[in-house]
């Protein structure tokens, strides 16, 4: 599979797919052996940011993500290189993400600048200051704690209607993990965060690292285009969750220095970019089922830009109201988005459920329908689900 350098002041709309299947990792085959180090490196690196999230319907979503790249790999095996290599860090990235932690000082005037939710109840303790900074001496002299290791408040928080009934213990942590007193350690099975100081988990030189706020953007920003390859000043404003008012100076900067080339992409309406680093696939082959948070589709007008394909999540919508499904998976075969499948893992029947599938206009059925039932026999083996049922 041949692949060119992209210097070109117009791309077209099919190029403009294939450079950005590429630079998610996508114009390669899935490995034979997806638990080598290696293969977690190479596809968290060209993700850059892997959201996370745990809705559990099928499996968590960022666990998706990786096995669109890689196959059947083991997922105790890559939490234990996503906490345990050194390598990665959590952060409020595209909300909470994987980062390399080379991110870190990059995220720094983001942790200064962290506010917490306007109606946390931390506001109601009587004395937050001191509840907070014992939790902090806690963590210093005995080590990694959870919500649940911490006593409850010293006084109950006043809860209004409406209120989130988080634990003020959690609170409390989250606090101090949006500011950077705290890091976390490691996830427990059912998800939950063990927060332990920075100092014990990530190197110092990247904590005493410091980098100005528009040094840092203009590095994340070179960052989000190496991993979307062609993208609007829009779409490298949110891979890190900024705003494009705010980062259009920066984007001038590095079309100045290079790194970014401006381009007119055949039915795009905004001015995009090309990274220095995008390359133009001759094809892009095989098949994937997305997750919802896989960075490829997760900034919805992008999704429609690239692929003609409007995506919405209908988790939160009333049944009534849905169109497509609870959870529903685009489906990918070659370069574009063929079809999109609402499943479920059925776990104590072992079973995979298909319970809709939707054609995309113009994609030739036979074809998409034997490519997602490989996928699909594949994804329920992962899971360790014996079969599969359209329901």
């Amino acid at each position: 599979m041949g692949t060119s350098r992209a210097r070109r002041s117009s791309i077209s709309a099919a190029e403009a797919r294939r450079i950005a299947l590429a630079a998610q990792g996508f114009d390669r085959p899935r490995p034979g052996s997806p638990d080598d180090a290696r293969h977690y490196r190479r596809a968290l690196h060209r993700v850059g940011v892997l959201q996370l999230d745990f809705v559990n319907v099928l499996v968590p979503a960022h666990f998706l993500i990786l096995w669109s790249r890689l196959g059947n790999y083991d997922r105790q095996r890559l939490e234990k290189h996503l906490y345990g290599s050194r390598e990665f860090t959590e952060q409020w990235a595209h909300e909470a993400s994987i980062v390399r932690v080379s991110d870190w000082p990059l995220l720094e005037h983001r942790r200064q600048a962290w506010q917490p939710w306007k109606r946390n109840p931390l506001k109601t303790l009587d004395d937050p200051d001191t509840y907070l900074r014992n939790i902090l001496e806690r963590v210093k002299r005995d080590g990694a704690v959870t919500a649940n290791d911490l006593p409850a408040a010293p006084s109950p928080a006043r809860r209004k209607p409406g209120d989130w009934h988080r634990p003020v213990q959690r609170w409390a942590l989250e606090h101090h993990f949006g500011h950077g007193r705290l890091a976390i350690r490691r996830r427990l099975g059912n998800f939950q965060r063990v927060y332990d100081l920075p100092e014990r988990l990530i190197d110092e030189p990247h904590r005493v690292h410091s980098v100005g706020r528009e040094d840092a953007e203009r590095t994340l920003l070179r960052q989000s285009a190496e991993s979307l390859g062609v993208a609007t000043l829009r779409d490298l404003a949110d891979y890190y969750r900024m705003t494009a008012r705010d980062v259009a100076p920066r984007v001038s900067e590095l079309v100045e220095e290079g790194a970014l080339t401006p381009v007119k992409v055949e039915g795009w309406k905004e001015q995009a970019y090309l990274s220095s680093t995008a390359r133009i696939p001759r094809s892009i082959e095989g098949a994937s089922l997305l997750s919802p948070f896989d960075p490829i589709v997760w900034f919805r007008p992008r999704a429609e830009r690239l692929f003609d394909f409007e995506y919405r999540i209908e988790i939160y919508v009333p049944e009534a109201k849905r169109r497509w499904g609870y959870y529903v998976l685009p489906f990918r075969l070659g370069d574009r988005i063929v079809a999109r499948i609402d499943l479920k893992a059925d776990r104590q029947g072992k079973v995979l459920l298909v319970k809709a599938l939707h054609h995309e206009p113009g994609a030739d059925t036979e074809k998409t329908e034997s490519a997602l039932k490989g996928e699909l026999d594949a994804l329920a083996e992962w899971l360790g689900l014996e079969s599969v049922s359209y329901c």
